[in-house]
């Protein structure tokens, strides 16, 4: 049977189960707590994240896909520890986060250089710890397909390439940015089935996530909570309306939540987004959907058999 590389190894794709495709454990901008140990209690946070994620358990989740990279703190040690004994699927990824500029060590190395150390993730293991990244993370967002962006983009296309692990995106979906992900992955030969643009629930534009399914990728519906961007009402209306246009197959779901996000103080994200944490799909929309007429057959595509194939279909090209 196919399997896929975890947090603890390789999983059975069938043991997969119910899955959120774009979670964080931890969110930390890169460095700053290194350098200043007092703003990230260490002891604390793996405390609250263990309850975070036990209960996300609870609520029927199987696995999460851990799209932290590198430009969000990506720690997998870190999470090793907070993971100790609980029954969650985490995968994990390899990638560079960016809206602008690489970080200067790739500013004089090309884009081979970056996918040599990305597929390194996935074939050998990420620092140090042998555990091996199953997806590619990359980014673009309002600012657009800056050089640096471009440049990883691009990375991520060969990398993907070599190993055969889908892709991931962060896109702001308001000026439809995943158009422009496609072009350049399409360019770099990349199968467009085999990758999933992300951010793509911010928006309400059919015509929008209706290209970039009908050019074969999947798109994530994964910021369910973040009611600033688009009220969850929203959101399931769209899915609602997809659904019944027969794009169900291509669809998958996920908050982009995290235990902890340092880039906000916990009051601010707690006072703005009250709903944005692991049990919102679980304990609100999946009702939702329901009453919006969409079917249980439905709703377990996306969460279930869509995140397996994605899984299962792969190898270097």
């Amino acid at each position: 049977m196919p399997t896929v590389e975890t947090l603890r190894g390789p999983v059975d794709t069938s043991q997969l189960g119910f899955t959120l495709m774009h979670e964080h454990v931890f969110v930390l901008s890169e460095g700053v707590a290194t350098n200043f140990p007092s703003v990230f209690d260490e002891k604390e946070q793996i405390a609250s994240a263990r309850k975070q994620l036990q209960d996300m358990a609870g609520a029927g989740v199987q696995t999460i896909v851990d799209l932290t990279v590198l430009g969000i703190g990506r720690n997998i040690p870190l999470v090793q520890r907070v993971l100790e004994g609980i029954p969650l699927n985490v995968i994990v990824a390899t990638g560079l986060y960016t809206y602008n500029e690489v970080p200067r060590y790739f500013n004089f190395r090309d884009e081979d250089a970056m996918a040599e150390l990305f597929a390194r993730d996935v074939t050998e293991g990420i620092q140090g710890t042998g555990v091996k990244a199953a997806i590619l993370k990359c980014a673009t967002d309002e600012a657009g397909v800056t050089p640096g962006v471009e440049k990883v983009l691009r990375a991520v296309a060969r990398a993907h390439r070599r190993t055969g692990v889908p892709i991931s995106t962060h896109t702001h979906a308001p000026t439809k940015r995943g158009l422009e992900q496609q072009k350049i992955f399409e360019e770099e030969g990349v199968d467009l089935s085999r990758v999933i643009i992300g951010h793509s629930g911010d928006s309400e534009d059919l015509d929008y996530l209706e290209t970039l399914m009908k050019r074969g990728s999947t798109i994530g519906m994964d910021r369910f909570g973040i009611d600033i961007y688009l009220t969850t009402e929203k959101r399931v209306a769209v899915i609602a309306k997809l659904c019944e246009k027969g794009y169900t197959s291509q669809i998958v779901l996920a908050h982009d939540a995290s235990c902890y996000m340092d880039w906000f103080p916990v009051e601010l994200i707690e006072q703005s987004v009250p709903r944005w944490h692991f049990r919102h799909i679980s304990d609100d929309v999946l009702p939702m959907f329901r009453e919006a007429g969409v079917s249980d057959g439905q709703i377990e595509q996306m969460t279930v058999a869509n995140p397996r194939r994605i899984f299962e279909h792969g190898g270097a090209y």
